[in-house]
């Protein structure tokens, strides 16, 4: 790389734009001018508002201190997310899916094991809950964050406000030379190569750059409009395309730790709590149910009356083919969207501005990993969608056509296949996760939970009595191990309070 800076130009704000302008502006420092082109009439989707465990990371990389902004941007902690009604067996109407930690090692074997000893029909207890501690967690509202004398790592994510965490980012990077210009675009630049030259703002002013970021939302202004990079459906892996959105007061019980994703007839509703209140939506496919007949049901599960106001959204499922074509980098909606059933939105952003900015240095400053880069990021999408759909496929309802069709749905991909094929043959499930290398999109753990936590076993009938060798792990002591570790946290009320 030369001397000249490199001129960084990201056309959108929100959250991803600015994760993307203080990424670069952090790792580039002196070596990048970086400017982000907002319109100032555009508002955030802000559909989910949940994280994983990965923003951490994030916030570790620019070194900002979750006392710095959290309580700025009304959050809380994320212990993982509890699943209601997506199954009707008995036993298995709700499940926890918790985020790793250090102590997994001491009771996730037994899990893996019981698991395994009840897909080859015997009968063991195999439900998630009791075997990881951020379920316990979640269930007595503590918050993920241990005493000093408990030196073992806690993965947790957060929820948050995406108006206020995009505002935090914005003066974040401003604060550190990123430029800001409130402007409409009325026209993409592409040379007679292929590269896109500038931007052009109403009144005809010209903003060149050498990268342009295209975190313009679902539009994709600059990548799919502009560039012309072919958009890739999942339609027909994941029939959720519509969302509406409405906001509840916080519970006088406590301030939950755990994003709840509740099955309804035709999708499913989140229940995020802040500080301030709770944000609840319904992800749904339209071609199942209207919008208004979406409201209303939301509303009937909510208890809400026409005074409390509903925003609706529509959502584009799929993913672009190259993430980074020519000199231009798509982030966020303009890249793609998975839907928020699992909050990875802000992961995968993370994950391809970080991705890019080592692919572009290890090129030399030069598109020389382009194509390495673009097939990684197409993975990670895939195996997310992969999780996702699986969500689906396994789901154990049948009372509307919507899930009994999710149910049904043979397009699912063959690495899905072969781990559905691993799951119900009695198989090693994590030898076949290892064996497809997608382990860093979602563990072994992970998988467990999902087909554990919804009764994917042997019917009742063909249940037996176990083995004496199926009855290796002594579950009441998994259960002591659990709730002392437990003494560890404290009330997740408590532990935010420290943070203001």
């Amino acid at each position: 790389m030369d001397q000249t800076p490199l001129r960084v130009v990201i056309l959108g704000g929100g959250t991803a734009g600015w994760m993307a302008a203080n990424l670069i502006a952090h790792r580039w420092a002196g070596r990048a001018e970086v400017t982000v082109v907002e319109s100032p009439d555009i508002p955030i989707v802000g559909v989910g508002e949940g994280s994983t465990p990965q923003l951490k990371s994030f916030f570790d990389t620019l070194g900002v201190k979750e006392a710095e902004w959290m309580s700025r941007c009304n959050a809380t902690y994320k212990n993982g997310v509890g699943f209601r009604g997506w199954s009707e067996r008995p036993g298995y109407e709700a499940y926890f899916h918790p985020f790793p930690t250090q102590l997994d090692v001491h009771t996730a074997p037994a899990f893996f094991f019981n698991a395994l000893a009840r897909r080859r029909g015997q009968d063991v207890w195999a439900h998630p809950d009791r075997f990881f501690l951020p379920a316990y967690l979640a269930a007595h509202q503590l918050g993920p964050r241990p005493a000093p004398n408990f030196p073992f790592e806690i993965g947790y994510g957060y929820h948050f406000d995406a108006y206020l965490v995009g505002a935090f980012l914005r003066s974040h990077a401003m604060g550190n030379g990123v430029r800001h210009l409130e402007r409409r675009i009325v026209e993409v630049a592409v040379s007679e190569t292929g590269q896109v030259s500038h931007l052009v703002a109403e009144g005809g002013e010209q903003i060149a750059g050498d990268i342009f970021i295209d975190s313009s939302g679902f539009r994709s202004v600059i990548a799919q409009e502009a560039l012309q990079v072919r958009f890739l459906s999942f339609e027909k892996n994941l029939f959720n395309d519509s969302a509406v959105v409405m906001p509840t007061p916080t519970k006088a019980s406590g301030t939950s730790s755990q994003t709840i994703a509740q099955a309804l007839k035709h999708g499913w509703a989140w229940e995020i709590p802040l500080t301030n209140r709770i944000g609840n939506g319904y992800v749904y496919s339209s071609a199942y149910c209207s919008a208004d007949e979406a409201e209303a049901e939301l509303r009937g599960y909510l208890g809400l009356h026409r005074d409390v106001v509903a925003r609706h959204l529509k959502m584009k499922v799929g993913r672009v083919e190259h993430s980074w074509a020519a000199n231009c980098l798509a982030v966020g909606l303009a890249q793609g969207f998975i839907e928020p059933l699992e909050a990875t939105a802000l992961h995968i952003v993370q994950a391809t501005v970080e991705g890019f900015i080592k692919a572009f240095e290890d090129g030399g400053f030069t598109p020389a990993n382009r194509d390495a880069f673009n097939r990684s990021i197409a993975a990670r999408y895939e195996g997310i969608r992969d999780y996702i759909v699986c969500h689906y496929r396994v789901n154990r309802r049948t009372d509307t056509a919507y899930w009994r069709d999710n149910a049904a749905n043979d397009q699912i991909s063959d690495s899905l296949k072969q781990i559905l094929t691993a799951w119900f043959t009695g198989n090693d499930l994590e030898a076949e996760i290892n064996r497809q290398g997608i382990a860093n999109y979602y563990a072994p753990i992970s998988w467990h939970c999902l087909l554990a936590g919804y009764g994917t076993f042997p019917k009742d009938a063909a249940i037996r009595p176990p083995e004496p060798a199926a009855l290796r792990h002594d579950l009441a002591a998994i259960d002591d191990f659990v709730a002392r570790c437990a003494v560890n946290f404290s009330d997740h009320k408590q532990l935010l309070a420290e943070l203001s």
